[in-house]
This record gives C-alpha cells, sequence and structure tokens, in this order.
C-alpha cells in the first residue's frame, strides 16, 4: 500500500467527525440530555425534511453528467460494507467518464498546490468523510500521471474515470472505528479539476 493510501487511512481516523451529532432540532424535540452518544451514531440515514434528492436524468448519465445523489445506496452509517447493498443504478457507473461536482476536502490534503490525490465531498459543511459519514458522500480523486490540481474553496467539477473499488479503501486491518469496514468505496481516476 502506498504510503499516501496508509496517511489518508490514517487521518480517517484521526479526523473527528461531526456528522453523528443531534441537530439542533431534533434534540429539541428528542431530549437530548437524555440521548447516550452510542445511540445517535447508530441511528440509519435519514432524509432532512426540506432537502431534495437530485438524482441525474438519463440523458445527463449518458454523458457522464452525475450527482452524489446518484451515488447513494442502501447502507447504515458506519455498517460494515457489502458488495449487494450496492444498487443497479450505482453499478451501471463503475467504469465509465463521469463529470461530479464537490468540495475538496482540506483536512485529507498535505500540501496546497500540486495535489495528485484528494477526497471529494458533497458540501463543505453538512458532510463529512470517515467516521460517522455516508460512505456515498465521498470519492476519492486519484489524478492521472501528470495531472494534479491546487486546493480551492469553492466547487470543483472533477472529470475522469469512475471506479467502485471495494478493496483498496479498507480500513487497515478491515475494522475501523464504530464497525465500520470502508472509508470509502469510490473513485474516479482524475483527468481534469475545473
Amino acid at each position: 500500500m502506498p504510503w499516501y493510501n496508509t496517511a489518508l487511512a490514517l487521518l480517517v481516523v484521526a479526523i473527528p467527525s461531526v456528522v453523528w451529532a443531534d441537530s439542533p432540532k431534533s434534540s429539541a424535540n428528542e431530549g437530548a440530555s437524555t440521548r447516550s452518544a452510542s445511540t445517535s451514531r447508530e441511528r440509519p440515514i435519514e432524509k432532512v425534511a426540506g432537502v431534495v434528492e437530485r438524482k441525474s436524468s438519463e440523458a445527463s448519465i449518458a454523458k457522464g453528467d452525475i450527482t452524489f445523489d446518484d451515488l447513494k445506496f442502501e447502507i447504515e452509517k458506519d455498517a460494515p460494507f457489502a458488495k449487494e447493498a450496492l444498487s443497479q443504478d450505482v453499478k451501471r457507473l463503475d467504469g465509465i467518464k463521469v463529470k461530479l461536482r464537490g468540495y475538496i476536502l482540506p483536512s485529507t490534503l498535505f500540501k496546497d498546490t500540486d495535489i495528485s490525490e484528494f477526497v471529494l465531498v458533497r458540501d463543505n459543511q453538512e458532510c463529512c468523510f470517515g467516521p460517522g459519514a455516508a460512505l456515498f458522500d465521498c470519492v476519492i480523486v486519484e489524478m492521472l500521471p501528470g495531472q494534479t490540481t491546487d486546493f480551492v474553496t469553492r466547487p470543483v467539477t472533477v472529470e475522469g474515470k469512475f471506479k467502485i473499488d471495494t478493496e483498496k479503501y479498507k480500513y487497515p486491518g478491515g475494522k475501523g472505528p464504530r464497525g465500520a469496514t470502508h472509508f470509502a468505496i469510490f473513485k474516479i481516476d482524475g483527468m481534469t479539476v475545473k
């Protein structure tokens, strides 16, 4: 395993995660003081009121234009990953050239310029990477040889070949925090970042 994959895995374990924390709305409604932290960590991924899922149209997918909503499949946060959980809609993306818009996750970087590998996430405020995060809300981007990008705080569009890799991004030893087995399963061999 190259040093950067090991370093990335270690970062995942070390990065504090706040995704599992209760939202102010649910705390007010359910009494946060009576709920244990382990209970909130084990909750399934819930739909948030007012958030509209925006899957790509067939025409967009045919052109390779996808969104993070196209990567969703049934899995609870921090649950062990099983290949059988992947939907046919997700599986059909494997191996095609795509364009995916998201944010470069700064806590996974070792430098600001000439970046050859990074984590692309759905947004810059609500989602996370690693413990407590939805497995489908992040994509590892490995730039093709000779290609790099620089860190920016605005959204970027990554273009490249989408792959489902259920082996490379397992936690060391196959078991991570809270029982998760993988810190990522999606990858893009990045051609460009705009």
